[in-house]
């Protein structure tokens, strides 16, 4: 469980990365957080990659059906613009964004901000996604979440997927997806 640090009034910025599979509750658990931030009267601005609309083009939206609303962008430098004058920032979907995504979530800690950084720490190959390994390089805090495996009903860290289809973004659901542990992925 993740508990917030406490500065004693000093206002200081860190980084949390919250990863795993597909079904794990990623988006679940970054809405849980930024919800609580509403809570305390924190001003917070929340931002999507603008390639992200399964549910919804500008909610993020969790497999639960759960939603906060956000801001699409194309690319991570326009989290900065738009940044200002905020407390917390919360981002989901993190490994679709560019290669700058990292400097950016840096640049807002040192600004004080609380960044919340939600994405796929791995593609349907198992092969570490985007700009997530950087980003968990830096990061203050780590949560990493699992689902169940669909196959057997043990811990799933694979997003296992169902068609043919070799691009490493595909997007989709239940349809194209599901959970599975390292040795079912395997068969």
């Amino acid at each position: 469980m993740f508990i917030e640090p406490n500065f004693k009034g000093e206002k200081k910025g860190w980084i949390e990365v919250i990863c795993g599979s597909m079904f794990s509750g990623k988006t679940e658990e970054l809405i849980r957080r930024l919800k609580r931030v509403n809570i305390a009267n924190q001003k917070s601005k929340i931002f999507k990659p603008v390639i992200d609309t399964r549910y919804h083009e500008s909610k993020i939206v969790s497999h639960d059906t759960n939603f906060i609303q956000s801001t699409p962008v194309e690319n991570a430098k326009k989290i900065l613009e738009l940044s200002n004058d905020v407390d917390v920032v919360g981002i989901d979907e993190a490994q679709f964004f560019d290669e700058s995504i990292t400097e950016v979530c840096e640049t807002l800690a040192l600004r004080g901000i609380r960044v919340i950084v939600a994405g796929l720490d791995m593609d349907y190959k198992g092969v570490p996604f985007g700009q997530m390994p950087n980003l968990l390089a830096v990061a203050d805090y780590i949560t990493k979440l699992h689902a169940i495996c669909m196959k057997c009903g043990n811990i799933a860290n694979v997003s296992y997927r169902k068609t043919a289809n070799e691009s490493q973004v595909l997007l989709g659901e239940k349809d194209i997806y599901e959970p599975r542990c390292r040795h079912c992925a395997q068969s």
